[in-house]
């Protein structure tokens, strides 16, 4: 099994806030990220397919292919946007990194065999340099 990653790269604004808690209970427990005029991070969506290499191209994967599936899937929605605000697929969800890339999978698992036999295998967000999450489906 060849495991191939595609990076890509967008910004986002968003408010960690619970609307069944008081203020001071939601900046109690998620800090600066409850700051009532939002706040953004450049985050960093590595996407992982697995598979075999295919005998005529020696590709798992064509990388443009995935790379505009991501974009015009992902990307296109969320960059320069407001995840609580803007982004249909995040509403009524709490804008936390681990609902947005478990909604990311959703997304781009049935589209994956699309444009090749590979299988997505994972997802990588990273929120900052330090913060990160990663999911492999459930």
């Amino acid at each position: 099994m060849v495991y191939v990653s595609r990076l890509e790269h967008f910004n986002a604004a968003h408010k960690l806030h619970n609307p069944n808690w008081s203020l001071s209970k939601n900046k109690e427990v998620f800090g600066p990220c409850a700051n009532t005029n939002w706040h953004g991070h450049n985050y960093e969506l590595i996407v992982t397919v697995k598979g075999k290499p295919d005998p005529e191209t020696g590709f798992v994967i064509d990388l443009k292919k995935l790379s505009t599936l991501i974009r015009e899937h992902i990307i296109n929605k969320v960059d320069h946007k407001n995840l609580n605000l803007d982004v249909p697929f995040m509403e009524g969800k709490l804008a936390s990194t681990e609902n947005l890339v478990m909604e990311f999978w959703n997304i781009l698992a049935p589209l994956i065999p699309r444009i090749s036999s590979a299988q997505l295998h994972s997802l990588k967000l990273y929120e900052t340099p330090r913060n990160f999450v990663e999911y492999f489906g459930e």
